[in-house]
């Protein structure tokens, strides 16, 4: 999947390739429809050099708002087909190889609250005051980890502590009644070496306890939260097959992380070995005219014909 063109100007039709000035233009050519088109080339390349080893193609769906597509497909490869001793996700990172990733749950919020006229507000309860609260208790965890000393791995990240984000709002029927309704958007990005579960359960408990406070005015309030997705953090692995076999590819041996999250953290929660390397940059990605260098095309195809070699060269005559 591909996040919309809506509202974007584009130079040319987003929907077709179009190659000029040695860029590959077109709605994720860079993320990440190149690195799949390579795979798939890369397949019938695999015969033909007579690799016998199992090489896995796995295409998951709704990559972009949550990678919620991967896990049942996870499941499924770890059901019915030999376990993978090393997975390439091939996000762009301009080839570089990338061991650690933040972690990503987040959750839809319903605030619900008790309607009164403004002018009598202490009668009511606000869904939108209250979860304005919740709001700027994000933003207090997010002030308070700035302020923390990093520790090592975190320090890898830019920023190098765990943040909390609401990217969307919405609630109230008119300024003179408090808003029986608010939703909103929750969402973490959590280094590698602390817990998500323990800020889940922060989250919790900073929902509960102002839950008890509207409770305390009018019975029928309350504030829930559901799960939209959670991708768990990619954390450096000892010895990792995935780490060393892309290395042995590319010759990249610098440490590399990035803040996003991607599937790579999923398999590795299931016991896979795991990295990110892929072509093209990610700042191009989502963006109007997003487009993938040619030679980052090239890069990605070098290297998947070196893997098809070395696989070729240990598998038996």
């Amino acid at each position: 999947d591909v996040v919309p063109v809506d509202g974007q100007e584009w130079t040319s039709d987003p929907w077709t390739v179009t190659e000029r000035d040695g860029r590959l233009y077109g709605r994720g050519a860079c993320d990440m429809k190149g690195f799949v088109a390579l795979a798939l080339a890369a397949l019938p390349k695999a015969l033909e050099a007579g690799v016998s080893r199992p090489l896995q193609l796995a295409l998951s769906y709704d990559e972009e708002f949550g990678c919620v597509g991967a896990p049942a497909m996870i499941a499924e490869m770890a059901r019915s087909l030999p376990k993978a001793s090393a997975v390439i996700v091939g996000e762009p990172s301009r080839m570089a190889v990338v061991t650690a990733h933040k972690g990503s749950p987040a959750f839809r919020v319903h605030v619900r609250g008790h309607e009164v006229h403004s002018s009598i507000l202490h009668t009511g309860v606000s869904a939108i005051m209250t979860g304005a609260k919740l709001i700027d208790w994000a933003n207090r965890m997010n002030e308070a980890n700035r302020a923390r000393q990093p520790s090592a791995v975190a320090g890898l990240f830019d920023p190098p502590w765990t943040s909390l984000h609401v990217g969307t709002i919405s609630g109230g029927t008119a300024e003179n009644i408090t808003a029986a309704d608010c939703r909103f958007g929750f969402s973490f990005r959590i280094v590698p070496d602390e817990t998500p579960a323990d800020w889940i359960a922060a989250l919790k408990a900073e929902a509960a306890r102002l839950e008890a406070e509207m409770q305390a005015v009018h019975p029928d309030t309350g504030i829930t939260l559901t799960p939209s997705y959670e991708v768990p953090p990619l954390r450096p692995e000892t010895d990792g097959e995935a780490e060393a076999l892309a290395r042995r590819l590319t010759g990249d041996n610098a440490t590399r992380v990035v803040s996003y999250g991607t599937e790579a953290g999923q398999f590795q929660a299931e016991g896979y070995s795991a990295v990110v390397c892929g072509p093209g940059d990610i700042a191009q990605a989502h963006q109007p005219d997003e487009y993938l260098e040619v030679s980052q095309f090239e890069a990605g195809e070098a290297f998947l014909d070196r893997l098809i070699q070395q696989l070729a060269a240990k598998d038996p005559a």
